[in-house]
């Protein structure tokens, strides 16, 4: 692992030779001035160019000696050999990315060069450099998914670590325990005790909800579907328990504003949008959307001015920044997966935190005991679920289930599905099936016990179901009968652990993603620079 890593690294130094040079007079050149060209030109050979670099990418193309082994579970040795495969094929992956970027280098050399120039005119040299840039963009894409996989391999690389370590410290375990038993002077009371005080390392969540530490607030939320915000209307919302609302302006880019005008503290979303303002029902005070009133009728103008947030809109959604720190440059994407076809948004307003939602949502294992009449009807239970997931990170797949999950901060869950015959679903993969379903949720904080869930449905087959009538109601219907399943458990939860009892006591195996989650949200309130470790979630 050390050996490949440390090649990847080294290879954009060991690129780095001085150029070569060469002079041309007479018809060839102007005043004999030196042609500069990297690793010499065409006309001295492709051989002779590349002699001195062309063995650093001369790398056999490991994929046609891909491991494939029988069944779903492999063993150590089999798993190691995967492992390695892995590193074989980032290494020559970041290789072909690198010999790419040297030759398209080489390609804007050549159209440059002085000597080239004067055959060629000013017009398709520019097109052949606009050309040569959006390949090496792609290039350099390409690197950075390189980059990726190196780290996703080392990642798997660690996990494995961990699991053999983990295997050899039970089996010393299992050794000690024997000989102990086989020990007349240990009795089974002693052993009794031993067992129990191992540490089985729990959370605390619980009493009631504390107030919402500011760190939270310094993210991008989506507030609202860009179908839901027409050009006259107004999208009420709380979040961190302050009300805010969300309308258009002039230009038609939407804006978000306190909830309260700044005369009598009357809720604005009672009353109307007139020109790209927001007009308060109560005396007609209008407000912009960077929060002016810039109309007070029967009186003078005065400058007045109520609280507004950063406001955007992108990919048919629109966000605010609720946090006192300066908004982060980019927003991130929640585009359904390339194939897919959105069916349904859907919003709901919920009577629970937030985070016991998230961790509802996080949670599979209690599918075939929970939804019995909506999607896990027929749904066997198995003798063991898992989440399996890399060493770090928030995101992996359910076994023995067909669905893929990610959490990403602060509040988004993405899940996708593999659709299979009800109660068949146990051994397939997402991959092994052929159609699938996405979902997108987003659990707003709205308040202590309030969330606005934002819920976005996406198919990869059957898209003539956009353009059934009503379709949006059947799928709506849907959504809240799954959802009313839950709500009545995780709303018996929240009342108890408001009265004290811990919603976390005692995790298992597949709390894991819950447990993650749990530990991001505590290391950011607690101002923490590092993420938690996921050495401790060991005993998951």
């Amino acid at each position: 692992m050390a050996t490949a890593a440390a090649a990847l690294s080294l290879l954009p130094v060991s690129l780095r030779r001085p150029l070569t040079s060469f002079s041309k007079k007479g018809n060839g050149g102007r005043n004999g001035i030196k042609v500069f060209a990297v690793f010499g030109k065409e006309e001295r050979g492709s051989l002779e160019k590349r002699s001195t670099w062309e063995a650093i990418f001369d790398v056999e193309d490991p994929r046609p000696r891909v491991p494939h082994f029988k069944g779903k579970l492999l063993d150590m040795n089999q798993a190691l050999e995967v492992a390695m495969f892995d590193i074989q094929y980032c290494d020559w992956r970041a290789r072909q990315d690198l010999l790419s970027i040297m030759l398209l280098h080489e390609k804007v050399v050549d159209v440059l060069n002085p000597l080239a120039r004067e055959f060629k005119s000013v017009g398709t040299m520019k097109k052949e450099l606009a050309e040569l840039q959006e390949d090496l963009a792609q290039a350099h894409r390409e690197v950075h998914i390189s980059e990726a996989r190196v780290g996703a391999a080392l990642d798997k690389l660690a996990y494995m670590e961990k699991l053999v370590n983990e295997r050899l410290l039970d089996d010393r375990r299992s050794d000690q325990f024997n000989s102990e038993a086989q020990s007349p002077s240990i009795s089974s009371s002693s052993i009794e005790t031993s067992q129990n005080k191992l540490p089985r390392r729990g959370l605390n969540v619980s009493g009631p909800v504390k107030s919402y530490h500011s760190n939270l607030k310094n993210f991008w939320y989506p507030v609202a579907f860009s179908s839901d915000l027409k050009d006259d209307t107004m999208i009420p919302i709380d979040i961190f328990e302050e009300p805010w609302v969300v309308f258009r302006g002039k230009d038609g880019q939407p804006g978000c504003v306190q909830n309260t005008c700044a005369h009598r503290a009357c809720p604005l979303h009672l009353g109307s949008v007139t020109e790209g303002r927001i007009q308060c029902p109560y005396h007609g005070w209008e407000y912009s959307t960077d929060g002016k009133c810039e109309k007070m009728p029967s009186t003078k103008l005065l400058n007045v001015r109520i609280r507004s947030l950063q406001c955007f809109e992108q990919e048919g959604m629109v966000w605010i920044w609720p946090g006192e720190a300066p908004p982060m440059a980019t927003i991130p994407s929640l585009k359904p997966p390339p194939g897919f076809k959105v069916h349904a948004e859907i919003v709901m307003e919920l009577p629970i935190e937030h985070g016991l939602l998230l961790d509802n949502l996080l949670d599979l294992a209690h599918a075939p005991f929970t939804h019995t009449s909506t999607f896990a009807k027929g749904w066997s239970v198995p003798s063991l679920v898992k989440f399996l997931t890399p060493a770090s990170g928030m995101q992996g797949y359910w076994d023995p289930y067909p669905i893929d999950m990610e959490f990403r901060p602060p509040c988004i869950v993405f899940s996708t599905i593999g659709i299979s015959k009800p109660g068949k679903l146990k051994g397939k993969t997402t991959r092994q099936c052929s159609t699938h379903l996405h979902q997108l949720h987003v659990c707003l904080p709205s308040s202590r016990q309030k969330t606005r869930l934002l819920y976005r449905m996406s198919l990869d087959f059957a898209p003539f179901l956009k353009n059934i009538p009503f379709m949006h109601l059947l799928w709506r219907h849907f959504a809240e009968k799954v959802l009313n399943e839950d709500l009545r458990l995780v709303i018996g939860q929240q009342e108890r652990m408001l009265n004290g009892d811990n919603v976390w006591n005692l995790p298992v195996s597949y709390d894991k993603l819950g447990i993650r989650y749990r530990r991001w949200r505590d290391t950011l309130e607690r101002g923490a620079k590092q993420l938690p470790s996921t050495k401790q979630d060991e005993y998951l």
